[in-house]
């Protein structure tokens, strides 16, 4: 539980992060902040501790676009488990399509048209709160898919533990579309105004986004650009994860 000037950091960190973040979340600084890292990266790999990662891939010269009445309709949905390819390795999630059932249908609808090759986690953040949100092939911050969703299994109390993997949207409440963040130390967020969709876990790869964590924000401060560059490379799905 964080105290009450973290509560206040927290805060003001998630209007910049998280609520903000469809079709109108950055700043044209941070916009450009994140196009930079990913391309003015040098050609050799980087390791960070015991992970390797190696040079992020351009961004995508053309990213798919989908139409309002695109998203999904959400069928009796299982558990799901997404093998996400990264530039610093592979990364295995575990979703809750019965927590949260458009968002799980969503997320595999993405994967499997492919929506975030070569995009990469545009953000990171390690005060108050503490996440690496992915999910823009843009760059930008203010991508999207083209269709947005609404919130679905938020958690009363604010809580979002570490290996979390939840939506990321504006402060409208049907804003989830593409972007998301993975948890990586305990965080606290506002409850006010619906609070995020939690739709997942990370059940392997943790050490990756903890190695990414580590290596901080590029440039210094607590919110902005990764220190080390990771970049999602593709997204598998299979159909039902298996229990642990």
């Amino acid at each position: 539980m964080l105290s009450r000037p973290q509560r206040r950091v927290s805060s003001l960190l998630v209007a910049g992060l998280l609520g903000a973040l469809a079709a109108c979340g950055s700043d044209d600084a941070d916009s450009q902040d994140a196009v930079s890292v990913a391309d003015d990266t040098a050609d050799t790999p980087v390791s960070q501790g015991a992970v390797e990662c190696s040079v992020p891939p351009a961004l995508p010269a053309s990213v798919p676009t989908f139409q309002a009445g695109d998203a999904p309709v959400p069928g009796e949905q299982g558990p799901v488990r997404a093998q996400v390819q990264t530039s610093c390795g592979p990364i295995t999630l575990d979703l809750d399509g019965q927590a949260a059932p458009q968002t799980v249908a969503s997320f595999s609808f993405l994967a499997q048209e492919g929506y975030w090759g070569d995009s990469p986690c545009h953000r990171l953040t390690t005060e108050g709160i503490y996440v690496l949100q992915c999910g823009d092939p843009t760059g930008t911050g203010r991508g999207g898919p083209g269709y947005t969703f609404g919130i679905e299994n938020a958690p009363s109390d604010g809580l979002y533990p570490r290996g979390t993997v939840a939506m990321a949207r504006s402060s409208e409440l049907d804003s989830n579309g593409g972007q998301f963040f993975i948890v990586h130390s305990d965080t606290m967020l506002p409850t006010e105004g619906g609070g995020y969709t939690i739709f997942g876990r990370v059940t392997e790869g943790m050490d990756i986004i903890d190695a990414v964590a580590a290596a901080g924000v590029d440039g210094g401060g607590a919110d902005g650009p990764p220190a080390q560059p990771i970049s999602i490379t593709g997204v598998e799905i299979e159909e039902e994860a298996t229990s642990s």
